[in-house]
């Protein structure tokens, strides 16, 4: 099949495919389109669906018409249909998209994911969120977060600010010097995370900087790492793993787990520049 489908198309075609009369079966299970890292896309069920006739010739009947319409895009109809543990499909709807009843869409990434997947603030606690972001470094982001926390804390704000920053930390350095820095930091919280260990450097990961005292509210910083950088490539190279689940998700907990701590009423969040999840936290 010569047939040449480009990647930004791929998805649009498939709807149009689901969406053909009679093309989904009743009684179907919850249907997976997954589009692995090769951008090739294929067909998962839970291992435990039970399907009768007319569903399993109907997802036979879908796998042909995905790879006639999708070509190199899609495996063959032999090898398009997964039956995958129910362990492993469930936590994907944290990252999945609803496209149609019943029917997800999921893009398996090397790193980050798609921005659906954020979920929408907390409305448990009395707290304002801020992501500064730039499409470009060199803006001034950084100075705007120091000023900014400053500003809000001399007017009685608590401000928690987390350096985002990772691959270049520059707040941590502007807002704290190096002996007042607490022992963790941000890719410390992830890679512990990986282990199960994320609550033992939540315990001292944020400070407040002495030139906050006197202010009427407060101000307490995460930096990006901690007093001693220690191995930061590696940690960094693991911080945006999509796991024990979807990567912005884990951002989500660490920023609620902050602000259990130091109860804020103000949260900056600074990015790095470009389009990436943290932007979209």
């Amino acid at each position: 099949m010569n047939r040449f489908v480009p990647f930004d198309s791929a998805r649009r075609r498939v709807l149009g495919v689901l969406q053909a009369p009679g093309a989904l079966p009743a009684n179907l299970p919850d249907l997976y389109l997954v589009r692995d890292l090769f951008g090739k896309v294929r067909l998962s069920i839970s291992d435990e669906a039970v399907l009768d006739d007319v569903a399993r010739d109907g997802l036979e009947r879908l796998t042909v018409d995905l790879h006639q319409t999708l070509g190199a895009r899609a495996y063959p109809a032999e090898q398009a249909l997964l039956s995958v543990d129910q362990s492993i499909l469930a936590p994907l709807k944290d990252e999945a998209r609803a496209i149609l009843p019943g029917v997800y869409w999921i893009d398996r990434l090397v790193t980050g994911s798609d921005w659906w997947t954020v979920r929408a603030p907390s409305t448990i606690r009395d707290t304002n969120r801020f992501t500064l972001y730039s499409v470009k470094g060199g803006v001034g982001r950084t100075t705007t977060a120091a000023v900014l926390a400053w500003y809000l804390a001399h007017n009685g704000e608590r401000v928690l600010v987390v350096d985002l920053d990772l691959e270049s930390p520059g707040l941590s350095s502007a807002m704290l010097d190096t002996r007042g820095r607490p022992e963790f930091g941000v890719t410390d919280w992830f890679v512990e995370d990986l282990v199960g260990q994320s609550d033992r450097a939540l315990a001292d990961m944020t400070v407040s900087p002495a030139w906050a005292l006197d202010l009427e509210g407060d101000v307490h910083v995460a930096p990006a790492h901690g007093r001693e950088p220690g191995e930061y490539l590696a940690k960094l190279g693991r911080v945006y793993m999509n796991a024990p689940e979807p990567w912005v998700i884990r951002l989500e907990r660490l920023i609620q787990c902050l602000e259990e701590r130091c109860n804020p009423t103000v949260v900056l969040l600074e990015s790095r520049s470009g389009l990436h999840d943290i932007a979209a936290a």
